[in-house]
Formats: C-alpha cells, sequence, structure tokens
C-alpha cells in the first residue's frame, strides 16, 4: 500500500503586533520619562546638547534660538511629572502629552529642521491616540497640601539643577566662584535677578534663562495646584452610615471588624442590591479596604464589582487589609486577586476565660497587685456614662495618645461617645485611695479601654489609652475586668488586638524551627523596635486567645511594597502630610457619585 507522504504544514506567517493595549500607558510613560531625562542632561549638560543623542530628547518642545537649554530643561522637567500619570492611565496626563507631542513635532520640523525628533513625537503620539480608551482614568482626592508639597519638593529639585547649570560652565567662569556664591546666583537666578557668578560670553543669557525656567515652572505649577477644582477625599455620608449600620444590625455578628466601616474617613460602595457593601479609603493611589464586606455574603460579590469598577475608573491598586479566611475566598475568587496570610487576630471566648491555672499566673499575680495598689475598674456602656465624664474621658483618651495623629485604620473606629455609638463599650480603671488617689486633672482616671459592638453578643477591642504615671498592667487590668463583666451585658465573645505575623513568631522561636524561619522571625523582632509586632503578639498571648487568621488581598507581587506603605499610612506609622490647621479645614462636601455612573438613590431604589 502507497501511501502518501503528508504535506509538511506550511507555517503561516506571522503578523506583527503591536503592544497590548492594556501595556501602552506604561511604556509610553517609560518613554516620556526617559526623554525627559535627556531633555534635562540636554539642558544642563552642553556638551550633551550636541551630541547625537539630544535628537531623542527633542521630543517635545526642544532648542529654539537663545531658548534651548531652559526649554529643554522646563520640558524635561514636565515630562518626568507627566510620565507618572500616563503610567497610571489618568486622562488629564493624556491630554497634555496629546497637546504637547504634535507642538514638538512641528517646532523641530519649523526651526531645527530635524526630521528624527518629528519622528520620535509621532512615534510617541500613534500609540496615544490609537489607545486613547486605555487613558479614562479619574482624578485622585487631593488636597490644598499638593500646592505646598510640590513647592517645597519642586523648589529643591530645581535648586539642585541650577546647581548644576551654573556650576556646568567652569571654563566659561570669571574666576572661580565660592559654593556659597553659586548658590546666591541659583537662587536669585530663580526669581530672574543676576547673581554674583559671571561668564564670559553668551554664557550668562544660558544660564540665567535656565534658572528663570525652573523658577517660572516651580511658580506655575504650584499656583496650579494651589487653585485648581478640588476632588475631596469621599467621605461617609449620614445616609451611608445609616445605610451600614441596617446592614451592621442584620449581618454584623459574621465579622469581628464590621462596626470600624462606620470610620467616617472612609467611603463606601453598594452592590446594586443595597445588601452589602465595601467601606475603603484612597492613599497614595492605593484603594484600601478593610475587613470583609458589610451584609450578606450572597450580595458580596455585588459589592465587590463595584469596588473592581471604581478601581478601574481611577486607575488605584485594589487592595484588602485583614479579610477574614472566607472574605479572602470571595475576593479571589469573583476578582482574581491573590491572598498572603498577614497575622491573626485574637478572640477570647468568655465562656473559657479563667484566671485560674498556671498558664495565667502571670496575669493573675499582675492584677491582684495593682487590685492592692488602690485600682478598681469600672465597665460600662457608652449610653450609660453622664455628659461630664464621657467629656472627661474623650480628653483624656486624647491627652494619653502617644503620637501627635490618630492611629489605626483596619481595627480602630476614630472616635469615642459618638451619639451614635451608644452600644460601644468602655472599660475605666480609678485610683481610689493612698496618697496618689488624690483627684488630678481628670480626676481618679487613669486608664481607658473602648470596645466596639461585634453582632449582638461580642465586642472588639478599638483602643487602650492609660496615664503615663499609672502603675504597670493597666491594659491587663482593664481587659480582664471586661471579661469577667462580660457575661452580665450578654457579651460571649471579645476580640482583641491583632498579631501581625503571629505564626512566623509563634514557629520561629520552637525548637527544630529552620534557618529561613529563624532568620524571618530575627528581622520581624528586629521590626518591632518601631513596630509593636512581637509585643502585641505577646501580649494578645497572655489571655489564652484562639486565633483566628487574617489576609492581605492584592493584585500582583509588585504591588505588596506600594500596598504596605499605603497601609502604613492609613494606620498612622507614616504620615507625608500634616493635618490641615483648623481654620483652613472645609467642611466636608456631600459625596460626589461613583465613577461607574450609579447614583446613591438608584442605588437604594435597585
Amino acid at each position: 500500500m502507497s501511501g502518501r507522504v503528508p504535506a509538511k504544514p506550511t507555517s503561516a506567517r506571522r503578523v506583527p503586533r503591536g503592544p497590548r493595549p492594556e501595556s501602552v500607558p506604561l511604556l509610553v510613560g517609560r518613554a516620556c520619562a526617559l526623554v525627559g531625562l535627556l531633555d534635562i542632561a540636554a539642558g544642563v549638560f552642553p556638551r550633551f546638547r550636541h551630541s547625537r543623542m539630544h535628537a531623542l530628547a527633542e521630543v517635545l518642545p526642544g532648542a529654539f534660538g537663545p531658548f534651548a537649554a531652559a526649554l529643554s530643561l522646563s520640558a524635561g522637567v514636565l515630562l518626568l511629572l507627566l510620565a507618572h500619570g500616563l503610567k497610571r492611565h489618568k486622562r488629564r496626563a493624556w491630554r497634555a502629552a496629546v497637546a504637547l507631542l504634535p507642538l514638538g513635532a512641528v517646532a523641530q520640523f519649523t526651526y531645527r529642521h530635524s526630521l528624527l525628533g518629528v519622528l520620535i513625537s509621532l512615534a510617541l503620539l500613534a500609540p496615544l491616540l490609537r489607545h486613547r480608551e486605555q487613558f479614562a482614568a479619574l482624578p485622585d482626592p487631593r488636597s490644598r497640601w499638593r500646592a505646598l508639597a510640590n513647592f517645597v519638593l519642586m523648589g529643591a529639585g530645581s535648586l539642585a539643577l541650577g546647581l548644576l547649570v551654573v556650576s556646568a560652565h567652569p571654563h566659561r567662569m570669571v574666576g572661580d566662584p565660592s559654593v556659597a556664591d553659586r548658590l546666591t546666583h541659583v537662587l536669585y537666578g530663580l526669581f530672574g535677578v543676576e547673581g554674583p557668578v559671571d561668564y564670559r560670553g553668551n554664557t550668562s543669557w544660558t544660564v540665567a534663562f535656565s534658572l528663570g525656567a525652573l523658577g517660572l515652572l516651580t511658580a506655575i505649577t504650584t499656583i496650579y495646584l494651589a487653585f485648581r477644582p478640588e476632588h475631596p477625599a469621599a467621605r461617609l455620608t449620614e445616609d451611608d452610615e445609616a445605610r451600614l449600620r441596617t446592614l451592621l444590625a442584620r449581618h454584623g455578628g459574621r465579622d469581628s471588624l464590621g462596626h470600624f466601616a462606620l470610620r467616617r474617613d472612609k467611603a463606601v460602595v453598594f452592590s446594586p442590591s443595597g445588601k452589602a457593601a465595601v467601606t475603603y479609603r484612597v492613599v497614595s493611589g492605593v484603594m484600601l479596604a478593610s475587613g470583609d464586606p458589610i451584609g450578606d455574603v450572597e450580595a458580596w460579590p455585588g459589592a465587590i464589582e463595584r469596588f473592581m469598577d471604581e478601581a478601574r475608573a481611577h486607575s488605584w491598586t485594589p487592595a484588602v487589609m485583614g479579610c477574614s479566611e472566607t472574605g479572602g475566598e470571595v475576593w479571589t475568587r469573583e476578582t482574581g486577586l491573590d491572598a498572603l496570610e498577614l497575622g491573626d487576630e485574637a478572640v477570647v471566648d468568655v465562656a473559657d476565660f479563667s484566671l485560674a491555672g498556671r498558664a495565667m499566673r502571670n496575669v493573675r499575680q499582675m492584677v491582684k497587685r495593682i487590685e492592692r495598689a488602690g485600682y478598681e475598674t469600672r465597665v460600662r456602656r457608652v449610653a450609660d456614662l453622664g455628659d461630664a465624664e464621657l467629656h472627661r474621658v474623650r480628653r483624656a483618651a486624647d491627652d494619653w495618645r502617644g503620637t501627635d495623629t490618630e492611629r489605626g485604620f483596619s481595627m480602630a473606629l476614630g472616635r469615642i461617645g459618638d451619639p451614635t455609638d451608644g452600644d460601644c463599650l468602655i472599660a475605666t480603671a480609678h485610683k481610689q485611695d493612698g496618697e496618689y488617689g488624690r483627684p488630678g486633672e481628670y480626676g481618679d482616671l487613669k486608664a481607658i479601654l473602648h470596645f466596639v459592638p461585634w453582632g449582638t453578643d461580642g465586642v472588639s477591642l478599638d483602643l487602650m489609652r492609660r496615664d503615663r504615671s499609672a502603675d504597670p498592667g493597666m491594659n491587663e487590668l482593664l481587659i480582664v475586668a471586661a471579661l469577667q463583666a462580660a457575661p452580665k451585658l450578654g457579651i460571649a465573645r471579645v476580640s482583641l488586638n491583632f498579631a501581625m505575623f503571629r505564626a512566623a513568631l509563634a514557629r520561629g522561636e520552637k525548637i527544630g524551627a529552620g534557618p529561613v524561619l529563624r532568620a524571618w522571625r530575627g528581622l520581624l523582632v528586629f521590626l518591632s523596635r518601631w513596630f509593636q509586632i512581637e509585643s502585641l503578639y505577646k501580649f494578645n498571648a497572655k489571655f489564652r486567645p484562639r486565633w483566628e487568621p487574617r489576609f492581605v488581598v492584592y493584585r500582583a507581587s509588585a504591588d505588596l511594597p506600594r500596598i504596605g506603605f499605603a497601609a502604613l499610612q492609613a494606620e498612622g506609622f507614616l504620615t507625608l502630610t500634616p493635618p490641615l490647621p483648623r481654620f483652613l479645614r472645609r467642611r466636608t462636601p456631600a459625596r460626589r457619585p461613583c465613577a461607574h455612573g450609579v447614583t446613591e438613590h438608584e442605588a437604594r431604589t435597585a
């Protein structure tokens, strides 16, 4: 049988394709950053400006007669500022680039007859126009502090670049001016005034134009940021808070962090049915949610979808801090995000708690010693406190705070004694007898613990504050008092602090732990000098709790450093911008509709 030899399949010709549309903003942003650096180098170093590489640096307005260095320098700075917005898909950055690139191409062809510069401009302009739908991100929340930050950073950058410009012409300087004279010349030049440094030939004009352009650029960008229309960070409105409280009344017992969603510096998105919600805050471009979604588990996917829509609309990095295992499963299933165990939450079951036994010996002895020193405790609902005592508690909590800023985001309510929080729990310690029992500024009040509701039969620890002059052990005393008073108040479970990386700390100190685990534990112990990592774990472990794992949900591993940085800012460990003075604060405006186009009224009636 003669068989026919099958013909070899002809390989189809591969048609060259451009980059994926979703990667265009990143590529264009990097290209603009590169060209910006080249423009800056061309404006600072005269030899580089006349080299062949400067053809690449002339994408935006370049060298026009005597203003070559000044325009090249200012264009480079603007390109660097523009590149970040292009990477983040920002619509305004796209508009600026589309307007500037043709202008640069025309200028190159008209004044320099540089065909290469025109081609490079059009090469960058083409993907911007072709993939314009990729640049649809809305503006970020911003405040007037951006103008001050821009003035400081741009001023410092202009001073550094100006010093390079002044020092880039050593062979044309008259004499050998000192560093102080050069700095003085830069400062004068930024304001358009001639300084003490002199040059031969036309170099004085080049340096003067460059310094004047840097000063003008700093002034213009600062004025723009100060007077541009404000897009303030969204806040929880009264209607949003009322809807969240309704959801918590029905489903609040599922997550111990649920009540912290009522922080009023958070925004919220609701599911189309209104039966679930996700609260968040935007920090440094990260859309940071905390805990599980609020409401019916079956409605979580709708709220999560709205959350992701909002993140895409603004080109924010989505992240969730401290969600439960169930919450992590839903987030990863619905969004394709990844989850990483962040630590454990300490939960004490009231029925199982007792001071008896060898394991509780240290806590038992500490409590007895403090009680013998003349301290007594009171555990009450906030609604049971009188106005005068509540005012004293609030003042003491503010004054005893160890930092200038209020810390906490995922496990902090951010307020005490609000009329709407009457079901919160307050445990207070008082010094009653002895020489040191005389009333002080806050009477005999020495320590405060504040708990928020966790459903109908639980509470979650919100804050711990104590007078620094009080005896050590106040927190242990008040936690024990709260646990012992819990049955009378109908409380069956108490959530204590969150212990980051608890599993690593616990396993790393056991016999047989490997070198990697021991090294990881050593790093955590080292970081505990600045962050309460090991100390919180050991403090929680005193009360023999059960540990509930908590997770961070993220999009990509490369986002984790950024998410960690944003979380430290949200928790109050890093403060990049101080709070506005009281007389400069504005009234919080009504929250604008979400970017997906559904108004709050439509969501309520859906």
